[in-house]
Parts: structure tokens; C-alpha cells; sequence
């Protein structure tokens, strides 16, 4: 049986994740949270969304990177040519470590056809509109998607807009 697939994203209201290359705030308090939801999981991450995290994969998470660069490598993770080869060898990795669920962290692209075989999304909604933003995630359709759990979060000391912690999970035929 496959383990479930689990997207987790920070997006704003008018549905930014990112902005030159990089995410256009910072919560600390939602750092944390991620890391703590993640550590054991396979992992798979474009690209770019590699490089947003320093070149390198997250400690003590197996990563998958998706690219399309025939001659990509980088150390401590795996590579596919698609999502669909990285959904595989993900698979593969929980399989052998026994992880209950497996990660896909974006970017943009990678959401927008990940967004179809996911069954669970963990969303920060992020409190705020912004403007400049240049990456998107894709609207979550309530006809496909229920909210399963909702927390709020005011804004902590490092944290740059309050956020709503919820969960998301797939519907199923008899929902």
C-alpha cells in the first residue's frame, strides 16, 4: 500500500509562496513546526525550492529533487526527471524506512501537479496580501480538499504576519 502523499506550504491570502527565489516573509514559529512534522520523511523539492534552502538538502529528511537538468547532482539526495519518477523513488525510501508519509515542499510547479495526487495539505495561511510575490500555489478546490484541523497562530517574535495553521485532507468518495 502507498504511503500517503502530503504537501506542505506557507502561502498568503492572495495565494503568493515566494518571491525571488526565495519566501517573501519569515515565521520562525512555522519553521519549527515544519521541522518537527518532517524529520524521518522523504522529502521532494524542486530545484529551485533546493536552492532557496542553500543548495542543500534539509537535515535528517531523505530528499527527491525533481529537475529536468540531465547533469544535476547535489549531495545527500536523490534526483528525478519528474514528479512522478520522484513519487517512486520516494516511495521506495519509505518503504525501506518505515516513514508514515511523504513530503513535497515545492516550488510552483511542482505544487501545481502535485496538487492532483496529494492526500493531505498542510497549509500556513499566511495573514497578509502581498504584492510583489512572482510564485503561486494553486487555488484548493473545498469540492476535492476538506478542512480536516484549524490553528491559529498570532505572530511571534520572529515572525513576520500572523498565521492559521490547517489541514487539508483529500475527500473521499463517501464524504
Amino acid at each position: 500500500m502507498a504511503v500517503p502523499v502530503s504537501i506542505f506550504v506557507a502561502v498568503s491570502r492572495n495565494n503568493v509562496i515566494g518571491r525571488d527565489g526565495d519566501m517573501p516573509w519569515k515565521l520562525s514559529t512555522d519553521l519549527k513546526r515544519f521541522k518537527a512534522m518532517t524529520l524521518g520523511k522523504p522529502m521532494i523539492v524542486g530545484r529551485k525550492t533546493l536552492e532557496s534552502f542553500g543548495g542543500k538538502p534539509l537535515p535528517g529528511r531523505p530528499h527527491v529533487v525533481v529537475t529536468r537538468d540531465p547533469a544535476f547532482h547535489v549531495e545527500g539526495a536523490d534526483v528525478a526527471r519528474s514528479l512522478e519518477e520522484a513519487l517512486e523513488r520516494a516511495q521506495a525510501v519509505a518503504a525501506q524506512t518505515g516513514a508514515d508519509e511523504i513530503g513535497i515542499l515545492g516550488g510552483g510547479q511542482i505544487y501545481a501537479q502535485a496538487i492532483d495526487v496529494a492526500d493531505r495539505l498542510y497549509v500556513t495561511h499566511v495573514e497578509a496580501e502581498i504584492a510583489d510575490g512572482d510564485t503561486f500555489f494553486p487555488a484548493i478546490d473545498p469540492a476535492v480538499f476538506e478542512k480536516s484541523e484549524e490553528l491559529f497562530v498570532p505572530a511571534g517574535e520572529k515572525d513576520s504576519f500572523p498565521t492559521r495553521f490547517v489541514v487539508y485532507s483529500r475527500r473521499t468518495a463517501a464524504n
